[in-house]
Order: structure tokens, then sequence, then C-alpha cells
């Protein structure tokens, strides 16, 4: 039976400072909604969210309980912030901050995972410390050689699980031949001393397990409905100093009914699901799960969310107007991202049906032609049609689903 581990208000606190990351980065997008643009948000988000999982897999399993882990928090907490200020010009003049930043967000994690794990830990520390290390010199760049180190640093983040997962394997491998060797082998040298390599392979396979379901599911399910509230920020920020009218007021509901939709889709039926999937998974096997479902099923879900925030920044003060197509591709594939992480999500953890939130990510897409042929109004009228009528359908033709939703 798990102990119940709730989240700590030091974790929602850290996770409120993370989030400033992600509203730069829907600022860094509204200003140039282009495939360059989209490219630095793509690349700049995918580097801090992979550590934003590593802090939330570290405080899963060593818990800030005592006043060193706290300080320790807090300190990764002033580094994140430090990357967020440099987010606007981490391809330009801030690239050097970022980097300083975030390989002090590195270190701080790898710390507080020594203070807990010992040496085990060093099988993701380095490989992480690389990859900030990479981010780092690419600030010293311009152009393709910055990019290619951002590049070099992805590569080295999405090789880290295979390389811990294997080293588990192995570990694990060893230890069963070990076990089954008899007592000569093992009245042999450095034999029960656990200070060897099989020890700290054993350490990195006890830490991919011990997972607790509800803290994982919890702790991301509080980062969503935060990153939920950018899109909110973004209808007033998009408003400025314009005089409340009629139009504003209803695209600001449209656009908060959309968010709604989003909310809908994860909150009031997957999420519980989700813990119930985790629980049940053997812990040996939540580490790959939760990478499939929290860090590579979530990311295009928050990007989705930056993405439809930036839109609506740059749509709310022109509702009347046609919109141009950087605008219309914002709104309607911030939608579709969204819903391919979701679909992703649900696929990982078998969860369903899929078919009519895939179709509503096709016709989320084809409200494109809608902003930029009559205004940005219909086309968030559009994509709260497509949402609701994807949610109505799910309710009418999903068996149990009325259920759960009702529990919602």
């Amino acid at each position: 039976m798990e102990t119940p581990h709730r989240v700590s208000t030091l974790e929602l606190f850290f996770d409120l400072v993370f989030v400033f990351t992600i509203t730069q980065l829907t600022v860094l997008l509204a200003d140039d909604l282009s495939l360059r643009g989209a490219g630095q948000v793509l690349l700049i988000f995918t580097v801090l969210f992979w550590m934003y999982g590593g802090y939330a897999h570290l405080t899963n399993q060593v818990p800030p309980d005592r006043t060193v882990r706290r300080l320790l928090l807090i300190l990764a907490m002033g580094a994140f912030l430090v990357c967020a200020l440099a987010v606007p010009t981490a391809f330009g003049a801030g690239g050097v901050a970022f980097g300083l930043g975030y390989v002090c967000v590195v270190l701080v994690h790898s710390a507080l995972y020594t203070q807990a794990h010992g040496s085990g830990v060093l099988w993701f520390a380095l490989p992480n410390t690389l990859c900030a290390l990479s981010v780092l010199a690419a600030g010293f760049f311009d152009g393709p050689p910055a990019w290619g180190l951002w590049i070099l640093a992805l590569l080295i983040q999405f090789a880290v699980p295979q390389l811990v997962q294997r080293v588990a394997a192995s570990g694990a491998a060893s230890a069963g031949a070990q076990t089954g060797a008899g007592a000569e082998l093992a009245s042999g040298p450095g034999s029960g001393s656990g200070t060897g390599p099989a020890a700290a392979v054993t350490t990195v396979s006890d830490q991919l397990g011990g997972m607790s379901a509800e803290h994982l599911v919890e702790r991301h399910g509080l980062l969503l409905i935060i990153v939920f509230g950018e899109s909110v920020i973004a209808i007033g920020i998009g408003t400025g100093s314009l005089p409340l009218s009629v139009g504003i007021a209803g695209g600001a509901f449209l656009a908060l009914a959309v968010a709604s939709a989003l909310w809908w889709m994860y909150f009031v039926r997957d999420e519980g699901r989700a813990e119930e999937v985790f629980a049940q998974t053997a812990p040996e096997k939540r580490f790959k799960l939760a990478m499939l479902a929290y860090y590579y099923a979530f990311l295009p879900m928050l990007l989705g969310i930056a993405a439809f925030a930036a839109g609506v920044k740059k749509t709310i003060g022109h509702l009347g107007e046609h919109l141009h197509t950087g605008p219309a591709l914002a709104l309607a594939g911030g939608v579709a991202v969204y819903l391919a992480g979701d679909l992703a999500f649900r696929a990982v953890l078998g969860i369903g049906p899929a078919r009519f939130r895939a179709a509503a990510l096709v016709l989320a897409l084809a409200t494109v032609p809608v902003g930029t042929g009559t205004a940005g109004l219909w086309q968030l009228v559009a994509l709260v049609v497509v949402l609701l009528g994807a949610l109505g359908a799910e309710l009418r033709w999903t068996p149990g689903c009325t259920a759960a939703t009702g529990s919602g």
C-alpha cells in the first residue's frame, strides 16, 4: 500500500515561478509568429520542461521536508527565474544569462538527488550537465552554430532516459546473476559492501521505481491549471487599454470558452483515469510510463496552450478584422497541438476513445481560413463549436463517460 504523498506548497510555489517561462515564451511567440519564432519557442521550452520534469520526479522521491532541501529548491526557483527573464533574448544577447541560469538549475537538481541517493545519480546528472553546458555554449554564438548547440542539448536529453533505463536493466540483471552465483561469489571481494558499480546501478533502478502515483498526477495537473491561467492573462494583455466594448467582451468570453473546453478534456475524466493507471502499474515500470505521459505527451499540451494564448493576444483587439495567417494559425494550431498531445497521453495510458478528439484536431486546423477569410471573432466561434461538439459526442456515444463526467 502506497503512503499518501501530496504536493507541498513549496512545490506549487516552484511551479508558479516555472510557469513564468511559459509567459515569456508566449510573449516571444506573439512578437514573432513565424517558423523561426516557433522553432525558438520549441527548443527553449523542450529544454526547460525537461528539467521541470526532473524536479517533479525529484520532489516525488525526495520531498522538500528539510531546511537544506527547501533552500536548495528556492535556489533552483531563482535559477529558473533567470532563465525566464532571459527567454526573449535567449538566441541573442541573453543567451549566456539563460545558459548560466540553466546550469544552476541542473547543478541544484543533482545536488538534491545526491543528498538522498549518493553517487548513483551520476548516470543522469552528468548528461544533464553536458546538456546545460551545450545551452551555455550556444549563448556565445549566433545563427547556425547556436541552433546546432541547442539541438545537441535536445539530443542529449532524449538519450538520457534510454541510458538510465539501460543502466537500470543491466543493474537488475547483474544483481540477479550475483544472487544466483552461490555462496562462493557472495563471499568474494566487495560482496555485501554496497559500494561498487552494481550498488550505484541498483540505486538508479530504485529511483526509477518508488514513484508516488498520486503525487505525480497531482503535480502535473496543478502545472496544467497554472498554464491555463496564462491563456486568461493573454486575454487581458491583448485588450490593453482598449475600451471594453460588447465585441471585446464577447471575444474574451469565447477565448475563455475554448480554454475551458480544453480544461474539460483533461481534468473531468483523464486525470482520474491517469492516477488509476499509474497506481496499477508496477513501480519499476512507472518511470517509463511517466516519461511517455508526462513529458513527451505533455509537451505539446503545454505548448498548445502557449500558442493559443499568443494567438488570443494578437487577435482580441482585432476581432472584427481579417486575421493574418500567423494569429489564425496560432489560434487553430494551438488547439490542434494540445489535442495531439492529449491523444498521445490517452494512447499511452489506454484511455479512450480517440476518434472524437482526432476529428476535433482536424476541424480545429480547418478554422484557419475562417479567421483569415472572415474575422477573428468567427474563428473563435468555430473553435468553440468544434470542441463542444467533440465533448458532446463523447458524452453521447462513449459507454461510462456520463458517470465519469459527473464525477468532475
